[in-house]
């Protein structure tokens, strides 16, 4: 098992290998069950072999049956375990070789190699009864089996929510067609489709609600337990399930441009992708190869000069044996693997493994306001009326004159009515006219909804209160009916619930929140009031968003940027991190290292928590594998034989065993970390 496994061509060397001793696999699901199942064959294979080591029996302290084919179990299937289990491990360590660059694979063969020959030179009385290691070289191929078997599987339990969501997908859609619906394959759903889902029934493909409203559960995509409410005009994701109503959806993406595909592709990235951590584990495992080398020549020119050639050739191959990197191999893969998992199970999706680790040292985190710190779509704040009239008057009049229309400000407006309970009326004669506003007859009455210009036209007076919500950096529209004003409307774009928790968590962090937007000055300051952030981009294009992630570069900051990742992507690209929030509806940001499938900002916290998280635990790993090696090996080789203390094998074979497990164990607290949203900051 390889903290190689990952990258740099290595692993296809290790599959190779493993395709040689287990059979051609059909990809990376059956890869891990290949490997599965070669653990458990050479784990059924080392019970007998140790059990029967004469070596191990002595340290254990119990007697073997004293029959002569009993001596001859371990070599057997000592042999057919080095050969088969120990395959995989050899052709990589030949891959190494050939690549001049000595790594995991070429430490782990030499250790199975010398303890392979040693063994059988115990076996046949040509070396001392003391380098019968077949219960150890058992050892040794069985955990490197199982660490690569964990990781592998670790990493495929990132796509296990994902996965499941796609086991959702219906096998049959009720397609619409003309007043009734006819059942049809999901595959044979065009974009422009409308389809009738169900209450508990799944979504088939993408889409856009055109009637009815219904809780959705998205807890597959997003990680949030509970449904969300979704109505007219909202998106909606193949594969989530419509709890208590039904719901027409017109289909706007299918195959591989729904949102499934995507993230599917980015697992797929984040699985392909290394750390600079795990970097480290490689050259850690270069270096304890020349370390375990030089050790071990220079324990046989030490004990060969005193007189002890015998003791040398024991000495020397106990220091190759017991350097072999059990726990350097676990220490950062298995990490890395448990925290990709962990992510994807909390709605974090890790398309970029440095990404994540990288989180953990930012101090300034870049909001896009628009779609990220907001919802992205105007609402109606306040209703004013004129005198004599009354505000749910004055909607549902704005309301009925807007219903034919498509702009996003009509649909605010009508939506805002429908959930007062308002009866919106037919219209006729309906008009719009472009940066001016619409006009339409209702109930015999001529109403115009718009803004200044449709002042200038009626040479009306705005209302008073415009001024002040002017200041807040509100969209202002007039309702004028009959040439009378009688109301006025102030919009803005909603600033999401969870956003001031996101800003207050990053500041109990220490972290500095920072927002850019292309709105205007008043629209940005006043949402920057409502969240407590202090330092504001106003007015800034798209194009010029990645200068202002450079310009707190500049100032010595690691900085995040999070945003929608449609106009944000040169921000993202450029940021030290780049977060690409609400994956559902846009997923295939190529420029973000990590994507919050939900539209969640706290999530950004989790990311943080989990990103310190697991440094803390590869550092912990790092140390405690390496820690072992540097001890172990100048013991084994016989730095203390001057005071009367020589490391005998059987103990150290036994601490590198504890060492395995004692990182496996620690890696495997990762699972219990909190990442619920607005959680406080670990210590």
């Amino acid at each position: 098992m390889s903290a190689t496994m990952t990258h740099s061509g290595r692993e296809a060397k290790m599959h190779e290998g493993h395709q040689h001793a287990g059979g051609e696999h059909g990809g990376h699901a059956d890869h891990v069950g290949q490997f599965r199942r070669l653990f458990w064959i050479m784990l059924v294979l080392a019970v007998p072999t140790v059990a029967f080591n004469e070596m191990f029996a002595h340290l254990i302290g119990y007697s073997l049956p004293h029959h002569g084919w009993v001596m001859w179990i371990s070599p057997v299937l000592g042999t057919v375990i080095y050969l088969w289990g120990g395959r995989p491990f050899l052709m990589g360590a030949v891959g190494e070789i050939r690549s001049r660059a000595p790594g995991m694979m070429l430490l782990i063969g030499l250790a199975i190699t010398v303890a392979f020959v040693a063994s059988w030179g115990a076996s046949l009385d040509l070396l001392s009864a003391e380098l019968n290691f077949w219960w150890e070289l058992a050892l040794l191929v069985v955990i490197m089996l199982l660490g690569h078997w964990v990781e592998m599987r670790a990493l495929a339990q990132t796509t296990s929510a994902l996965d499941s969501l796609a086991a959702l997908l219906p096998d049959k859609a009720e397609k619409v067609d003309g007043a009734g619906t006819v059942a049809v394959a999901v595959d044979e759903l065009v974009v422009g489709d409308v389809v009738l889902v169900r209450p508990g029934a799944s979504i088939p493909a993408d889409g856009e609600i055109l009637d009815g409203a219904a809780d959705i559960d998205e807890s597959m995509i997003t990680g949030e337990s509970r449904p969300v409410r979704r109505s007219v005009g909202e998106h909606v994701v193949a594969g989530t399930v419509a709890t208590d109503s039904a719901v027409r959806v017109q289909v706007t993406a299918i195959g591989d441009d729904t949102a499934l595909a995507g993230i599917e592709r980015l697992v797929a990235l984040a699985q392909a992708s290394s750390s600079r951590a795990q970097r480290l584990a490689d050259r850690a495992a270069g270096w304890l190869f020349w370390f375990a080398v030089a050790a071990a020549a220079a324990t046989a020119v030490v004990w060969t000069a005193v007189g002890m050639p015998d003791s040398a050739v024991v000495r020397v191959i106990t220091v190759l044996v017991i350097a072999c990197p059990h726990a350097l191999g676990l220490a950062i893969p298995l990490v890395v693997s448990i925290a990709t998992e962990r992510a994807a199970r909390g709605g974090v999706l890790i398309s970029d493994r440095l990404a994540l680790e990288s989180m953990r040292s930012v101090d300034a985190v870049l909001f896009d306001k628009t779609g990220t710190l907001t919802r992205g779509t105007p609402t109606v704040r306040d209703v004013e009326p004129a005198d004599g009239r009354t505000a749910d008057e004055v909607l549902a009049l704005a309301a009925s004159a807007e219903a034919d229309s498509e702009h996003p400000l009509a649909v605010a407006i009508v939506k805002a009515a429908r959930d007062r309970g308002l009866i919106v009326s037919p219209a006729q004669d309906f008009a719009s006219s472009p940066a001016v506003g619409v006009s339409a007859r209702v109930d015999g009455v001529v109403v115009a909804v718009g803004g200044p210009r449709l002042l200038d036209s009626y040479a009306a007076v705005e209302l008073p209160v415009a001024g002040t919500w002017r200041n807040d950096g509100a969209i202002i529209l007039h309702v004028v009916a009959d040439g009378e004003v009688v109301g006025a409307l102030a919009l803005t774009d909603e600033v999401r619930p969870e956003s001031r928790d996101a800003v207050d968590g990053l500041r109990r962090r220490g972290i500095e929140a920072v927002m850019v937007t292309g709105d205007a000055r008043a629209v940005a300051d006043d949402v920057a009031r409502h969240l407590g952030i202090e330092r504001v981009y106003a007015g800034v294009r798209p194009e010029d968003k990645a200068e202002k992630v450079a310009e707190l570069q500049r100032e010595g900051k690691r900085v995040a940027m999070v945003g929608d990742g449609v106009n944000d992507a040169p921000a993202l690209a450029q940021a030290d991190v780049g977060i690409a929030i609400g994956a559902g509806t846009d997923v295939a940001i190529a420029s973000a290292g990590v994507i919050l499938a939900s539209s969640d900002p706290r999530s950004v916290l989790s990311v943080i928590e989990l990103s310190r998280a697991s440094y803390r635990k590869m550092v912990q790993n790092l140390w405690w594998a390496a820690g072992y090696n540097l001890i172990s090996v100048p013991l084994a080789a016989g730095v203390l034989a001057p005071v009367g203390f020589v490391l005998p094998m059987g103990v150290g074979a036994i601490l590198m065993s504890v060492s395995t497990v004692v990182v496996a164990l620690n890696a495997q607290l990762l699972r219990r970390l909190d990442l619920s949203p607005g959680g406080q900051p670990s210590r």
